[in-house]
């Protein structure tokens, strides 16, 4: 199995932690994004839309970091991280959802906007991710995983940016519900992290 993978990048790190939680062997390879590897023709064949990361598995090219988490989840987790019963799959697909949108166009780009220098609006970026974290708050407030009674991919898949929050200058202290999930990852048997993401409590 390849990743072809960059370190900085919180969409990457979904599927390296994934990947660490399940204990499936895979080879990285570095996507040099700064001088458009990921547009180049080569890569362009094994995703159309030029992004990282994307895995392949003997073959079989999966693109979109969500669409790989329901892939090696599917593939290599049973029913632990994707249960099958209706209900917590609705729900996992709903924070998929705002994984790939308020937490996508508000914290990641607004980190973006400020680590790499991205052309977006990093005030509105933040308000956009704001209401994210205000949902994520809510409701976590009286339930210790996003979707269903134990962790899934839908704490995987919005755990990277909301971490790395501080980076796109959105301090979590307003936010103590969250911190205490962030711990909760932290602490899974496996767990892996990547540069950026620090203590909650620090």
């Amino acid at each position: 199995m390849k990743l072809y993978d960059m370190e900085l990048s919180g969409n990457c790190y979904k599927v390296r932690l994934l990947c660490s939680l399940l204990a499936i062997p895979y080879e990285s390879v570095p996507v040099d994004l700064v001088n458009g590897e990921h547009k180049s023709a080569a890569f362009l064949c094994k995703n159309p839309r030029g992004q990282v990361p994307v895995l392949d598995d003997d073959g079989m090219l999966v693109w979109d970091s969500s669409a790989i988490l329901l892939y090696l989840a599917r593939q290599y987790g049973g029913d632990y991280w994707l249960p099958l019963d209706i209900k917590t799959m609705t729900e996992i697909m709903q924070w998929l959802s705002v994984s790939q949108n308020e937490i996508l166009y508000g914290l990641a780009r607004a980190r973006a906007a400020m680590k790499f220098n991205r052309p977006w609006d990093i005030e509105q970026c933040r308000a956009h991710g704001k209401l994210g974290l205000a949902a994520l708050e809510q409701h976590l407030s009286d339930r210790p995983w996003l979707a269903g009674a134990h962790e899934t991919i839908a704490d995987i898949a919005c755990y990277p940016y909301v971490a790395l929050a501080p980076e796109a200058g959105v301090p979590l202290a307003d936010f103590p519900t969250i911190r205490q999930w962030l711990k909760r990852i932290q602490s899974l048997p496996g767990y892996i992290t990547m540069p950026g993401i620090v203590n909650p409590d620090d």
